[in-house]
């Protein structure tokens, strides 16, 4: 498997409603840092991190399901809850990012001292996958243009809306059905801090979203989303990179990450898509990849002006 060290088979245990599923991860595996990006930081009602492991609610093709992930005497336990139970352990490697693919990356990295150093220091750190495209697109829809308190509020809130109860020892909620949205007028939307534009992309997103979910991979995926008015480059990266791992997955129209890319790799306080791009030809495949490690190791451009104000629609 890519990007996984050689490991013992599986071994499986099926119950009526749990799957357990025993990993091998690779050396130096980052449990913490691999699977907390799939989660809103500071609460998110799909999912958790505490200190029995990693939980997380998921629709399924089998049937919604909780996969818990857990480090144990060198192994990570993957315990499916629900009706996908088998679905969700079948995936709980690629979840815990034990199918991204770093072969041809620490060559890469040379290219560049810093980048070099972050590729060692965080070695243990991978891309996780999900399978699953519409959850993160909300999310991603939900960030557009604005701050990310305020769109990881707006998260929340639409989350517990439209959220059923997921099964499992744990109180969490489904993410929300596409068709339960696609089906809702925008305005219920506004109470939420989310403007007429979003919610048009989200319900546009939603009414298409077994068609964007049957896509083969993260080209695919970009593809179509593009091609949805109020879905662009930035919104597509943000999406295929943790429902595919795609490493390559570069968030053009980023507020911060183009100065934070000709900062770290040429000095430059400030940056644009294009300078960004051009600053990430060395490590094709493992763009994405890059931008990630530069916030791992807390870097960022100076800062000039004021911050982005959090702003309420619920009373206009």
């Amino acid at each position: 498997m890519p990007g996984c060290s050689p490991r013992k088979p599986d071994r499986w245990h099926s119950g009526a409603v749990t799957v357990t599923r025993r990993l091998t991860p690779p050396e130096r595996y980052s449990f913490g840092a691999s699977v907390r990006p799939l989660l809103v930081p500071k609460s998110d009602p799909c999912g958790l991190v505490r200190e029995d492991g990693f939980w997380l609610a998921m629709r399924t093709p089998e049937g919604p399901a909780t996969l818990h992930l857990a480090r144990s005497a060198g192994e990570l336990v993957a315990t499916g809850h629900g009706p996908g139970a088998r679905w969700a352990a079948d995936r709980a490697d690629a979840i815990a990012g034990l199918r991204d693919d770093l072969s041809g990356f620490p060559a890469l990295a040379t290219r560049h001292p810093l980048v070099e150093r972050l590729a060692k220091t965080f070695s243990g750190v991978r891309l996780p996958a999900t399978g699953h495209l519409f959850p993160r697109l909300l999310r991603a829809i939900l960030e557009q243009k604005v701050t990310g308190k305020e769109a990881h509020r707006s998260y929340r809130a639409v989350c517990r809306h439209f959220g059923e109860p997921a099964p499992g020892p744990v109180e969490l909620v489904l993410p929300p059905d596409p068709a339960v949205v696609a089906a809702t007028a925008y305005w219920v939307f506004h109470p939420f801090g989310v403007e007429q534009r979003r919610t048009q992309a989200l319900l546009r997103a939603a009414q298409v979203a077994a068609r964007l979910e049957s896509c083969a991979g993260a080209a695919e995926a970009t593809a179509r989303l593009t091609a949805l008015p109020g879905i662009g480059p930035w919104t597509a990266a943000e999406t295929v990179r943790y429902a595919f791992g795609d490493a390559d997955a570069v968030s053009v129209g980023d507020f911060h990450i183009p100065n934070t890319v000709a900062y770290a790799l040429a000095g430059e306080a400030r940056g644009t898509d294009e300078r960004m791009l051009e600053l990430l030809e060395p490590f094709p495949g493992h763009r994405g990849r890059v931008c990630g490690l530069l916030a791992l190791g807390g870097i960022a451009a100076p800062k000039f002006g004021p911050r982005m104000p959090l702003r309420s629609f619920s009373r206009f």
